[in-house]
């Protein structure tokens, strides 16, 4: 129950600000004494259910840049299982350190976006890459944030979004649109990766998938009130903050 309730207010917070919380979630579980890997394991399973209604909703709304989604989240998925299998050989007290590494680098790049896409225009920009160059860039992008997500358990959203700025050329609307289609396949390839290899609580998964879901549905009805320079702090600081709990836990 402690675990559940925690949860509520780790989902509040990242409804609030928009983000998957992988690395909230990792963080709380770990000081809960709740073995990485299998912190690890359960926040990517969790994220591959909390995705599918911002997926959706990022879909009806036009958000999406589809071919580039779901080329990227494919050869993200292959990449975050054979990154969960890497993740079971790093010993576990190195894994601390560097899944916290990969939440402050994180919090680095949502401070670059922030600069990229200061003063652009909002606009849609048309899929227009043939289908060699498309491929190309997905398999780059694709498993390079695939492979991090399953060897630490990270969304990786702030990578995808700066990939599919610079790389894709997207618009910041349909980048944050494409990210959570991305990481759909990449939850639930390294997901099952950890589930292969037995480091899956499905019970914890209930309690953290039973606190999140709700609090994240309530904090999304708070963020139309909050100013964005409230927002862009909380963004940035969430990262910091969970990988300050994982490394002093």
């Amino acid at each position: 129950m402690l675990i559940t309730l925690t949860m509520l207010v780790i989902g509040l917070i990242c409804g609030f600000i928009g983000v998957g919380g992988a690395g909230f979630i990792i963080s709380i579980l770990v000081l809960f004494h709740i073995p990485i890997h299998t912190a690890l394991g359960t926040s990517l399973a969790a994220m591959a259910f909390t995705t599918l209604s911002g997926t959706y909703s990022h879909m009806k709304e036009g958000n999406i840049a589809l071919r580039a989604g779901v080329w990227t989240g494919g050869f993200g998925a292959i990449a975050a299982y054979f990154g969960s299998r890497l993740s079971s050989l790093i010993p576990s007290e190195h894994l601390h350190y560097l899944t916290a590494g990969m939440l402050l680098l994180s919090a680095v790049l949502l401070i670059v976006r922030f600069f990229i896409t200061k003063g652009r225009i909002e606009e849609t920009i048309n899929e227009k890459l043939g289908y060699p160059s498309l491929l190309m860039k997905a398999l780059i992008l694709g498993m390079t944030t695939g492979l991090l997500s399953g060897a630490f358990g990270i969304g990786s959203a702030p990578f995808i979004q700066i990939g599919l700025l610079l790389i894709f050329g997207l618009s910041i609307r349909q980048s944050i649109g494409t990210t959570m289609l991305v990481i759909l396949p990449i939850a639930v390839g390294g997901g099952f990766g950890y589930v292969m290899q037995g480091y899956l609580d499905y019970m914890l998964l209930l309690q953290v998938l039973a606190g999140t879901m709700i609090g994240a549905y309530l904090g999304a009805k708070l963020t139309k009130f909050a100013p964005k320079p409230l927002l862009k702090t909380a963004m940035v600081a969430t990262p910091v903050v969970a990988a300050l709990l994982i490394l002093f836990e």
